[in-house]
């Protein structure tokens, strides 16, 4: 169970940074989302994937489901759909703007000419 969620961790990390490093908005956009997912998915599995587990302490000394990461994931969904949406305006509002939706390379110094 471990190694398959470590793999999906790698594989939406992975292709969250290939999107990420494009030189269009929008497959920029979608890499933070991946980026985003990868890290909430990461933060959840530090607190034990246990099947099964009751998610509150009882009596009986058994191990039980950790509610911290799962509440901080919560929180960060939410979030990253907000940012989200944001990101998602103002990319839309760059495009109308720029009339296209690529990232410029960086400005000249002084010293080059065009």
């Amino acid at each position: 169970m471990e190694v398959i969620v470590a793999v999906t961790i790698a594989v939406l990390a992975g292709g969250g940074v290939f999107l990420m490093l494009g030189r269009h908005l929008f497959p920029v956009v979608l890499g933070i989302v991946l980026l985003s997912q990868a890290v909430n998915l990461f933060v959840f599995a530090m607190g034990r994937l246990l099947l099964s587990a009751p998610p509150l302490i009882t009596e009986a000394p058994v191990p039980y489901a950790d509610p911290l990461p799962q509440a901080l994931v919560l929180t960060a969904i939410v979030i990253s759909f907000g940012m989200t949406a944001t990101v998602i305006a103002l990319a839309v509002w760059s495009r109308t703007v720029h009339e296209g939706d690529e990232v410029e390379s960086s400005p000249k110094s002084d010293g080059e000419s065009s």
